[in-house]
């Protein structure tokens, strides 16, 4: 690193919810700098997550938490060179990075899906990841297989 690290921005809490988690959700959803599309997608995401919840208790916002917590990953594998030989190592995750991986995450796989908008995709795979299912949740599975997998390696850690 050859200059000192760049400060965190303090990001304005959302006009809908007040939160500062959705704005930065909505800036990793946002294209092309079009964050009025991107709140548009969010909230009408929110809204369909609203409709079709079996859970009566829980706000369609917390079920949007709850499904960004059941994809934080909590271990990573890094590569390593030791001695010539590349090693995969199993690291603990900031829990900054954490909860940006959960996002980009959720985002990606909706994206993937084929439903026919794209408010349509991220409540589906909100709703999906909620009940510990669909492609996010099955992501974060498999970072964790493969930390446990190469747990033999983690003495390498620095």
């Amino acid at each position: 690193m050859r200059k000192k690290q760049a400060k965190k921005r303090p990001l304005l809490p959302d006009p809908k919810f007040n939160d500062q988690l959705v704005t930065r959700f909505v800036n990793n959803l946002m294209w092309d700098g079009k964050k009025s599309t991107a709140f548009k997608i969010f909230y009408d995401a929110i809204a369909i997550v609203d409709e079709r919840k079996q859970d009566e208790e829980k706000s369609a916002l917390e079920l949007w938490k709850d499904a960004l917590s059941n994809v934080m990953p909590h271990v990573e594998v890094r590569s390593r060179r030791v001695g010539g030989a590349t090693f995969q190592i199993p690291m603990q995750i900031r829990p900054d990075r954490k909860v940006s991986l959960a996002m980009k995450w959720l985002i990606s796989f909706s994206r993937k899906r084929n439903e026919k908008t794209m408010a349509l995709r991220l409540a589906n795979e909100v709703l999906a990841a909620a009940k510990e299912e669909g492609a996010a949740v099955k992501k974060r599975q498999d970072t964790h297989k493969m930390a446990e997998a190469n747990k033999a390696f983690s003495h390498f850690r620095f």
